[in-house]
């Protein structure tokens, strides 16, 4: 059992028998190595250091690593069916105008073509001009440069999905 002193929803997720925490954190990160890494530390006695674990997981992905961490994400404009979570962080796009919502499909297609995976960015709290001028700015960049941005943005998607598990309700 985790101390007394650990938020419980970190307790709760400390406790988790090994495959339904895999799960939990697979949830958070397409990752196999990110969730491994992040399991294989626990338990964790604060929020912050079940982040920092996050932060140094993410910060040591290969480049196969990440691509399977982006596999996990739909397009933007285009949440998984029936996926609340996918929907709620993609929520500035669905307020969009059809304009918007049609250049950032078009532009997310060229950005595919481009990089050989999804336009990835951190959507939570953004709208839908904001992100389709994200991905404007960003067709321009090199794959080195792009590869790095991508790993910065799922960091924090990370660490907003971490907070979510470790927050919610039993």
């Amino acid at each position: 059992m985790t101390s007394t002193s650990t938020p419980p929803g970190l307790a709760r997720f400390n406790d988790l028998e090994e495959h339904a925490a895999l799960a939990a954190l697979q949830e958070v990160c397409a990752s196999t190595a990110w969730a491994n890494r992040l399991l294989a530390a626990r338990p964790y006695t604060t929020a912050d250091e079940l982040y920092a674990a996050g932060d140094a997981a993410m910060a040591e992905l290969t480049a196969e690593d990440l691509a399977q961490a982006m596999a996990g994400h739909p397009p933007i404009g285009r949440p998984k069916p029936g996926d609340p979570t996918s929907a709620r962080e993609q929520s500035g796009m669905a307020g969009a105008s059809e304009k918007v919502r049609a250049e950032m499909r078009y532009m997310s297609m060229v950005y595919e073509d481009r990089f050989g995976h999804v336009f990835l960015i951190c959507a939570t709290g953004l709208t839908g001009e904001q992100m389709r001028d994200a991905v404007r700015e960003r067709i321009g960049n090199s794959p080195e440069r792009e590869r790095e941005i991508v790993r910065v943005e799922l960091g924090k998607i990370n660490r907003i999905r971490l907070a979510r598990l470790v927050e919610e309700d039993a």
